[in-house]
């Protein structure tokens, strides 16, 4: 088990690293942030002046080792527009993105979950059919079109939720719904089809002979062995809502990481744009290293040599 956690470190380095050179690159190729940050009238030398204190007249190369170098410290440079620390600004906005996707990926479970195990109970029946239609429907529609058509529906023709705006349960509604109707559709089928695999599995139907009732057969049996793939998976899809509330969060002017990055490329600032992708990427492989523990916990066979 020593070994595998210590596998998975430093995996985990090793790809922070990268992911490093890829947001300095990226973030570069959107032009010079100069003529967007300062006024119409700066002179060239007030511009100069701009580049220079912020290291923008410096080597490419160089550039990259002083952002290395100031990540390592936790420093990822004063905010181009707001003139404070980008970090601190991306750490108080990652609130209301993580309780976002928390109760997005509650709504997920809670619809995903029961829907893909009662399908694996009903094959062929007329509630398969429907799970199998709202699973396809859930995939196919965008998170930003589903968005609309909920602030269409239930703030405007039936005007009962707030299609904007945050610090209420209220204002959960509708983005939570959102996201999490866009990821419980890949639960249910991941669901369905591991639980339709474990209800063939040789010990169920052994255990369905000897009269063990249908409920302990199905519950402590059947999805514990086809919780495997499903914890996984949700994990990583908790990673994805992550990434995805940045459509959710501008649709519905959510003031989390996802509407701060959109401003922030769009004024092309670097250091709210490095500070924001590299805290949420952070996250997302924090919550697969300890996806990887609980499955190795879970399944002893993975972490063996």
């Amino acid at each position: 088990m020593a070994r595998f956690i210590l596998t998975r470190l430093w995996q985990t380095l090793i790809t922070l690293l990268l992911l490093t050179i890829l947001i300095f690159i990226l973030a570069r190729l959107t032009g010079d942030p100069t003529p967007l940050v300062m006024p119409s009238e700066a002179t060239e030398a007030d511009r100069n002046f701009f580049r220079q204190q912020y290291g923008l007249d410096r080597p490419v190369y160089e550039q990259y080792v002083i952002f290395l170098r100031n990540v390592l410290h936790g420093d990822f440079g004063i905010s181009f527009r707001y003139r404070e620390p980008a970090f601190g600004l991306v750490l108080a906005a990652i609130g209301p993105t993580l309780q976002l996707a928390g109760v997005s990926m509650l709504v997920a479970m809670l619809l995903g979950l029961p829907l893909g195990i009662l399908a694996a109970l009903r094959p062929g029946s007329w509630f398969a059919a429907a799970v199998r239609s709202y699973a396809s429907l859930g995939q196919a529609m965008p998170t930003f079109w589903t968005g609309l058509m909920l602030i269409a529906a239930f703030a405007i023709m039936l005007p009962v939720l707030p299609s904007s705006g945050y610090g209420t349960p209220a204002n959960f509604v509708l983005p939570a719904v959102t996201l999490g109707f866009y990821a419980s559709a890949s639960i249910t089928m991941l669901t369905w089809a591991n639980m339709t695999e474990a209800l063939r599995s040789d010990f169920v139907q052994m255990e369905r002979v000897l009269g063990i009732p249908r409920r302990l057969v199905v519950l402590k049996h059947a999805l514990r062995n086809a919780s495997l793939p499903i914890v996984t998976y949700l994990g990583l899809q908790f990673g994805l809502l992550l990434g995805g509330a940045v459509v959710t969060e501008r649709v519905f002017a959510w003031p989390g990481v996802g509407q701060m990055l959109v401003d922030a490329i769009l004024n092309r600032d670097y250091p709210v744009v490095q500070a924001a992708v590299m805290l949420t990427a952070v996250l997302f492989m924090a919550i697969n290293l300890v996806v990887d523990l609980l499955y190795a916990v879970l399944d002893p066979r993975v972490s063996t040599p």
